[in-house]
């Protein structure tokens, strides 16, 4: 090769290194990727059942959603969770969203409510509303390492507007892992996982709130009334078509303004199998996977695998143990706390 063209090679391979650099180093985190001008297609659901934006078919059922509280602890509201491998497009290991997670889920679950064809009222119109629906997110992390986790947890309430009374209430889980690939990932592949994952937790709230207004309100929906067990949400609170006969209490945990007793009663599944926490002293705290779920016994649909279960209670000892839960089983465990 002569002089003239390692001088060309040369200038050439410099210009592609200072080029690469500038784009690796234009921002520390990855929330310069997250929150660009590309934030708000990367949250929105693209693949809905009934784009109500499009839809002129629309239930009677109208509703508002407020913002849900972000109760994680974490000190930054846009935190969602670790890098530890190279992902093409980003830099960094702190995963930031430009928007905060709770706006994040709000608008997930509004998006969801209305692609069913729910009518989300919003603005002015928002106070005709005859429910009101609120959250509180207790888990969102998204961890990116050679198996991407995610996990999510949110509770949701169902409120009548003009008596505040509490119609459905539950807690939502969602946790998934996925191999990323030989290839590995990139910024595309880590916002889509999100985005999936949101929409099949926002499904099912959706779900289980819709089966259980069907059952009390048909003629909001046109619709034969029905409810159905939904795999993945534990429920606190449901509404009741006649008055049931007294029941024990199975360890659904129930909100404080509730009106009526549920009649739904947790149970193994197909889909689910079915976990009996007991403590010795009762009434301790039962943490399922690092979420708080109630106070002991404990009765809980649960989806299959493995699951740490801790429990504690003030003057005792916290103690942690993991459990096996099967499809269509049921498991017991009873939990002796030492001070």
């Amino acid at each position: 090769m002569n002089l003239l063209s390692q001088r060309v090679a040369l200038l050439v391979l410099l210009f592609a290194v200072t080029g690469c650099a500038t784009v690796n180093d234009a921002k520390e985190t990855v929330g310069g990727w997250f929150g660009g001008g590309d934030n708000t297609l990367a949250v929105s659901d693209k693949k809905t059942v009934n784009d109500g934006s499009n839809s002129l078919l629309k239930y009677a059922a109208t509703l508002r959603v407020s913002k849900y509280v972000d109760q994680r602890k974490v000190s930054d509201p846009h935190y969602l969770g670790q890098v530890t491998v190279k992902v093409v497009g980003m830099s960094g290991n702190d995963l930031i969203m430009d928007q905060d997670i709770a706006t994040l889920v709000s608008g997930a679950i509004k998006k969801r409510f209305d692609a069913e064809g729910f009518q989300v009222m919003e603005g002015s119109s928002a106070s005709n509303a005859l429910f009101e629906v609120s959250g509180v997110v207790k888990e969102l992390t998204l961890n990116v390492k050679n198996r991407d986790e995610i996990f999510i947890a949110f509770e949701t309430t169902l409120k009548e507007v003009s008596t505040g009374k509490v119609v459905w209430a539950g807690l939502v889980t969602e946790k998934n892992d996925r191999f990323a690939g030989v290839s590995g990932n990139n910024k595309d592949d880590v916002m889509n996982y999100l985005n999936r994952e949101l929409r099949v937790a926002s499904a099912k709230t959706v779900e289980a709130i819709s089966a259980s207004l069907m059952a009390v309100h048909p003629e909001l929906f046109n619709l034969t009334p029905g409810t159905k067990p939904v795999k993945g949400v534990t429920v606190y609170v449901a509404p009741t078509l006649a008055k049931p006969a007294p029941m024990q209490n199975y360890g659904v945990q129930q909100s404080d303004n509730e009106v009526g007793a549920s009649t739904y009663r947790p149970h193994a599944s197909e889909t689910a199998g079915l976990l009996l926490v007991n403590t010795n002293p009762p009434r301790a705290r039962v943490y399922l996977d690092g979420v708080y779920y109630g106070l002991s016994p404990l009765h809980l649909e649960m989806e299959p695998g493995i699951h740490a279960i801790s429990v504690k209670q003030s003057g005792y000892k916290m103690v942690t143990e993991k459990v096996s839960v099967r499809r269509g089983d049921n498991t017991e465990m009873e939990l002796n706390l030492e001070r």
